[in-house]
């Protein structure tokens, strides 16, 4: 059975800086090859043999890179955004997506298994997936719990807590496309609250293997001391 992917790529990957300035996000290295290149060979060995890359910023780089996807067993055509439209308007620009097909912002490095993730959507008949990561979010300070009478009540030193959150993989079926404006900026979070708005509430799935979106300085050091320490194996 073909497999369509399609990766977000378009960002101008600004938190990243200043390893952005004269790279694209997606070709940021990680050890020795770029983020790009590591997800679409995971991509391909999970069998997906179609690979649609949504370019904006610096859409030349990327094209000069990944070409037509053949050095990878795979094949990879592109979707130009002439401006700006968030992670899910791109999707209204691409007229032949299948029934079901993947979703990836193009600087997620995970070992999730994307082949049993995309049967799984495909098997329950789900309108959406989203692929989660439980993460602890740690408050660097002291917080106060006040009463009524603004009295302290409890105090909590530096607490963590766990929040379930979004990685960045999707799986759609291409019913979300009603949803979609055309050419009109449309994120992530306007699709989730019409699918709720509409009953029809996209599904989660938890992943407990490796993750990290590296959108930041910090997460994208780790990623490479990972690679280095041999933590990160794709």
């Amino acid at each position: 059975m073909s497999k369509r992917a399609v990766i977000l790529a378009g960002g101008k990957g600004t938190r990243l800086k200043p390893y952005t300035i004269s790279l694209p996000k997606p070709l940021v290295p990680v050890g020795d090859m770029p983020i790009l290149e590591i997800i679409i060979r995971q991509l391909t060995k999970n069998g997906f043999d179609h690979i649609t890359i949504t370019i904006n910023h610096m859409a030349d780089i990327i094209r000069a890179f990944c070409g037509d996807g053949s050095k990878w067993g795979t094949f990879i055509d592109y979707s130009l955004e002439d401006k700006p439209l968030s992670t899910m308007g791109p999707l209204k620009l691409i007229t032949d997506l299948p029934e079901n097909f993947l979703i990836m912002n193009g600087d997620v490095l995970t070992d999730l298994n994307f082949d049993s993730f995309y049967n799984e959507h495909v098997e329950a008949k789900n309108i959406f997936t989203i692929s989660s990561y439980l993460r602890d979010q740690k408050v660097d300070y002291g917080v106060l719990e006040v009463g009524n009478d603004n009295k302290l009540v409890n105090f909590i030193e530096k607490p963590t807590s766990s929040y379930k959150v979004s990685m960045g993989v999707y799986m759609a079926n291409k019913k979300i496309l009603d949803f979609i404006p055309k050419n009109l900026f449309y994120g992530f979070d306007h699709l989730m609250l019409d699918l709720i708005k509409h009953r029809n509430p996209a599904s989660i799935k938890i992943h407990s293997g490796y993750w990290l979106d590296i959108g930041r300085p910090d997460d994208y050091e780790k990623a490479c001391s990972d690679f280095e320490d041999n933590i990160l194996k794709f």
